[in-house]
């Protein structure tokens, strides 16, 4: 069963919304570990991976602002996949988003926990709960629609900015010109593997798309948030990681909580209550915004006939998707199960997240290239960005399991059906 993309939209968010939406799913919690990691990795030369992320984000962040601009729909990347490369394409985008890319909610959650457990003190027994209190907490604003999660992710957005310029600006009288030197400590290979880590952070810009028919104006909104959100992140990385290398020095990366550390350096009584406030804004602010567009794509798969017809309600512009927000619930849910089961290993997780987004960046720019006029600005950044996701694609070969997995579901499902219509055709 096809979708149409819808070219209008009913929604009422605006600008402002907008952008700390977009800034929630691109800023996220790479600013509680990336800063320390990428100074471990590359010292000084660690600039020059910020600026090279924050360049190449462009054509990926510029197609899916045309994407969702011209064509909002609640399927998102999978509408324009179903368009450009039919269903079973379609339908395992669908399902890498909502049973791959949903693994990082629970390690989100429990990144925060883990966070505010080191720099207030709490037992690490309390960490499941406190990861559980912070994805229950934005699944109920979630109940109430996008409209009021969207308002709260503008007081979480900016409250979580104004401390990052509080922690920059106490930190910066620290900052020692000796530190930057030598620039390339680890050579360029060490800033590969920066780079590498900062296309983490840069990730995120697809939720806007599944979410783009709330909008009240989404050809004029999403461009501008999609440019001011990529100008925000880049330069509060770029800053973050000017006072962790100029105020940290040799030092940077060798704990795990760089951001306490920089705090320590200019104001150590108030250090941990700051980035506890971090951690948890942070935490709370990704799942908000990431709850909403699972929720939107799970009721556009049930109205395909993807996922079963009884979540399918809300899929419209502007209702709210309950049921399919249920089934996102009891999705993050197993997973925090399998979770806990590992004693909170997080990289398996984080594995499946990240190469169920690469699979995800890859068809849904093969797809822009195909829907986009050709020759025009969006078909080019479309075209640059296939380019640079096959690479990505390429290095996350060894992670593609459950990715695979789910295609093959799709197929399965594909199969299915067409048998089902031949049965009932006869």
């Amino acid at each position: 069963m096809a979708t149409t993309l819808t070219p209008r939209s009913t929604g009422g968010l605006g600008l402002l919304q907008g952008i700390a939406l977009y800034l929630a799913s691109v800023l996220g919690t790479g600013l509680l570990v990336l800063p320390g990691l990428a100074a471990r990795e590359a010292g000084p030369a660690s600039l020059v991976s910020v600026a090279v992320v924050t360049v190449l984000a462009i054509p990926l962040a510029g197609t899916f602002a045309v994407l969702a601009a011209r064509y909002p729909d609640p399927g998102g990347v999978a509408s324009y996949v179903r368009r450009a490369l039919g269903d079973t394409a379609a339908r395992a985008t669908g399902y890498w988003f909502l049973l791959g890319v949903a693994a990082g909610g629970p390690v989100v959650a429990t990144l925060g926990a883990q966070y505010i457990s080191a720099v207030l003190g709490i037992d690490r027994a309390a960490v499941p709960f406190v990861a559980l209190a912070f994805y229950v907490i934005p699944f109920c604003v979630n109940l109430f629609g996008v409209r009021v999660a969207g308002w709260l992710q503008l007081v979480l957005m900016a409250l979580l900015l104004g401390v990052v310029v509080t922690v920059v600006a106490v930190a910066a009288p620290a900052v020692d010109p000796a530190n930057f030197a030598p620039f390339l400590p680890h050579g360029w290979g060490g800033v590969g593997t920066a780079i590498v880590m900062f296309v983490w952070a840069f990730a995120g810009w697809e939720v806007g798309t599944h979410i783009s028919g709330e909008f009240a104006h989404p050809r004029r909104v999403i461009p501008i948030a999609t440019a001011v959100t990529l100008v925000i992140s880049g330069a509060a990385y770029l800053a973050l990681q000017v006072v962790t290398v100029g105020a940290l020095g040799a030092g940077a990366g060798s704990g795990s909580v760089v951001l306490l550390d920089l705090a320590r350096e200019g104001a150590p009584g108030a250090a941990p209550v700051m980035i506890g406030a971090v951690a948890a804004i942070v935490a709370i602010g990704v799942l908000n915004v990431y709850l909403a567009a699972f929720a939107k794509l799970g009721a556009s798969l049930a109205l395909t006939g993807d996922l079963p017809r009884w979540f399918a309600r809300g899929a419209e512009n502007g209702a709210v998707p309950r049921r399919a927000l249920l089934l996102t619930g009891a999705i993050g849910l197993v997973y925090f199960g399998l979770l806990l089961g590992r004693d909170l290993d997080l990289q398996p997780f984080i594995l499946i997240h990240t190469a169920s987004m690469v699979a995800i960046y890859t068809l849904g720019m093969i797809a822009a290239v195909r829907i986009l006029e050709r020759g025009s600005a969006g078909w080019w950044m479309a075209a640059i960005a296939a380019i640079l996701c096959a690479g990505l694609l390429a290095l996350a070969a060894s992670a593609l399991l459950v990715p695979a997995v789910l295609a093959a579901v799709a197929v399965v499902v594909t199969v299915a059906q067409r048998s089902k219509k031949r049965i009932f055709t006869k």
